[in-house]
């Protein structure tokens, strides 16, 4: 049991360590916050809203396969408590961009 809690404690660190890497200085930290899908600024072209969109996916992506890479080395139901944290971040990273998408659209 506590070696469950203590994997469980590392990949819920891990990725409140990948998320804030990939969060804005201004956006508020926390474990289980991502950052919040964001208009885009003043100035700030549909190419250029587009790219950065498609490079947080890439950043996403990457989180999620180090993410797994860590889990790996983990048996039974602390791998896949583990994988199912790690699935869990990655899809609310994608749902947070597809978000961004949506609300760049409107603008």
């Amino acid at each position: 049991m506590n070696k469950t809690l203590t994997a469980l404690a590392l990949c819920l660190g891990l990725a409140a360590m990948s998320s804030y890497a990939a969060t804005p200085a201004t956006a508020t930290s926390g474990a289980a916050s991502a950052p919040a899908p964001m208009a885009p600024m003043a100035g700030e072209t549909k190419k250029e809203v587009k790219a950065d969109l498609k490079a947080q996916t890439k950043q996403a992506d990457g989180d999620y396969k180090a993410a797994k890479a860590k889990c790996k080395p983990m048996k039974g139901d602390e791998k896949k408590a583990c994988t199912k944290d790690a699935k869990a971040a990655h899809e609310k990273a994608l749902a947070d961009i597809k978000a961004e998408k949506a609300a760049a659209k409107k603008s």
